[in-house]
C-alpha cells in the first residue's frame, strides 16, 4: 500500500503540471486559470482519503479485539483472519482444558503399581506436559516417593528417557517402545482406554513393559458451540494432534469437528497444515506448545492461548488469546472480515470523491475552496468510517 501510494502522488504531481501546459492549447484556457485549475487539482487529487481508509479502521479493530482478550501483533494479521478458510485445532490445552487427571494405572505381569508410579513420576518430575504434570500430581497425592530421573532425553512427540535407580527407562507412546513384546492382553486394554476418549502412555524399565498409565482431559466449556458456530460461518474445522487415533476420535466427536488427524509429530502438523493451504485456503492454526510452534509459524494466522502457553508458541503466534477462550476465535474472524469490508468501502467511497473532484474541476465547476471542503470531507468521512470498527 506505501509503494502505491508513492506511485499515486508522484502522479498527481507530473499531472498537475502536464495540466499547466495542455489546457491553453486544447480548451482555450488562460494561462491564469490553467494555473488556478492546476492548484485545485492538487489539492483534490492529492490522496489522504485514500490513505487515511485503512489505518484507522485497523487500529478500530485491534483495539475492539484487545478489549474482548484477543491480541493482534499487527494489523496485517487483522485482514489475513478475514481470509481464513480452515481452522486447525491443537488437542490438549487447545481443546481441552490441558489438566488431565491420571485415572488408570495398569502395572504388567510381576511388577506393582507403587513401583510403576514411581518410574513414571520419576521420568515425567520435570517436564512441562500436561500429562506429565497429571502423573506427577497423582503420585505426589498418592504419597509415592520418587526423585527425578538422571540423563535424561526428551523424544519430540514420542515420550522421554532417563535412568531410574541405575535402570534405563522411558515413558511414552506406544511408537516409542515399539521394540517391546506387547501381549495382546494388554493392548486390547489399551485400545479400550483410548476409545474412551483417555490418552494411554507406556513405560519401560531395563528393556521389559512395566505398565501402562491413563489420563484424561475434558473439553474446555463452549468449545462445542465455538466449533459449530465456525461452521456456520463456512469454516472447515479440522483437530490436529499427537494423541492414539482412537483417542483423538473419541474428542473429535464430542467437539463435533470435520476432520480429526492423529498420531502427528510436530513435523507431520507442518506438513498437513501446507496441505489445507493448497486444498483450501488461508489456514488459521490454534495452538499452546512448543510442537505446535512449527504448524503456527506455517499457518496463514497463528492463534496460541495466552494464559496455558508455551513461550515459544506465544512467540511464534500472530495472534493471543488472553484468556484461553475458544469461543473469541469466532469473533476474531468476523472482526476480521468486517475491517476488510470496511477498508474496501473506504478506498471505494475515497477514489469516487476523487474521480468527482477531478473531472468537476475540469469542467469548471469547482472552485478551491469547494474543492478543499470536498477533500477534507471525504478524509473525515473515511476516518469516520473506520472508527465503527470499535463498536
Amino acid at each position: 500500500m506505501e509503494r502505491f501510494e508513492g506511485i499515486y502522488a508522484k502522479s498527481v504531481v507530473a499531472a498537475a503540471l502536464l495540466l499547466m501546459v495542455a489546457p491553453p492549447f486544447l480548451f482555450g484556457w488562460s494561462w491564469e486559470n490553467t494555473v488556478y485549475r492546476a492548484m485545485i487539482f492538487l489539492v483534490v487529487a492529492s490522496p489522504c482519503a485514500l490513505v487515511s481508509s485503512i489505518m484507522p479502521a485497523i487500529l478500530s479493530g485491534i483495539s475492539n479485539a484487545a478489549r474482548k482478550g484477543v491480541l493482534f501483533k499487527g494489523g496485517v494479521h487483522l485482514e489475513q483472519i478475514g481470509e481464513v478458510k480452515v481452522v486447525a485445532f491443537d488437542k490438549t490445552g487447545t481443546l481441552t482444558g490441558g489438566k488431565p487427571k491420571l485415572t488408570d494405572c495398569i502395572p504388567s505381569e510381576g511388577h506393582s503399581e507403587q513401583e510403576l508410579l514411581t518410574l513414571a513420576a520419576s521420568l515425567e518430575y520435570l517436564s512441562e506436559h500436561p500429562i506429565a504434570k497429571a502423573v506427577v500430581d497423582y503420585a505426589k497425592d498418592a504419597g509415592i516417593p520418587f526423585e527425578s530421573a538422571s540423563d535424561m532425553q526428551a523424544v519430540p512427540g514420542m515420550g522421554v528417557s532417563g535412568t531410574v535407580n541405575g535402570r534405563n527407562c522411558r515413558i511414552g507412546k506406544k511408537e516409542l517402545l515399539a521394540s517391546l513384546n506387547m501381549d495382546d492382553a494388554m493392548l486390547q486394554t489399551a485400545g479400550k482406554l483410548e476409545a474412551d476418549g483417555k490418552t494411554v502412555i507406556f513405560v519401560e524399565s531395563g528393556g521389559t513393559l512395566t505398565g501402562m498409565l491413563a489420563v484424561q482431559d475434558i473439553l474446555r466449556p463452549g468449545v462445542r458451540e465455538a466449533v459449530l458456530k465456525l461452521k456456520s460461518m463456512n469454516q472447515k474445522v479440522v483437530m490436529l494432534t499427537g494423541d492414539a487415533k482412537l483417542t483423538a476420535e473419541a474428542i473429535g466427536r464430542a467437539a463435533g469437528v470435520d476432520e480429526v488427524h492423529a498420531e502427528l509429530m510436530p513435523d507431520h502438523k507442518l506438513a498437513l497444515i501446507r496441505q489445507l493451504t493448497e486444498q483450501h485456503g488461508k489456514v488459521a492454526m490454534v495452538g499452546d506448545g512448543v510442537n505446535d510452534a512449527p504448524a503456527l509459524a506455517a499457518s496463514a494466522v497463528g492463534i496460541a492461548m495466552g494464559s496455558g502457553g508455551t513461550d515459544v508458541a506465544l512467540e511464534t503466534a500472530n495472534v493471543v488469546l488472553m484468556t484461553d477462550d475458544i469461543s473469541k476465535i469466532p469473533f476474531a474472524i468476523s472482526l476480521g472480515r468486517r475491517a476488510r469490508r470496511v477498508i474496501r468501502q473506504n478506498i471505494s467511497f475515497a477514489l469516487a470523491v476523487i474521480a468527482i473532484l477531478v473531472v468537476s474541476n475540469f469542467w469548471g465547476c469547482i472552485n478551491l475552496p469547494s474543492g478543499v471542503v470536498g477533500h477534507e470531507g471525504s478524509t473525515l468521512a473515511v476516518i469516520l468510517s473506520g472508527l465503527r470498527l470499535l463498536r
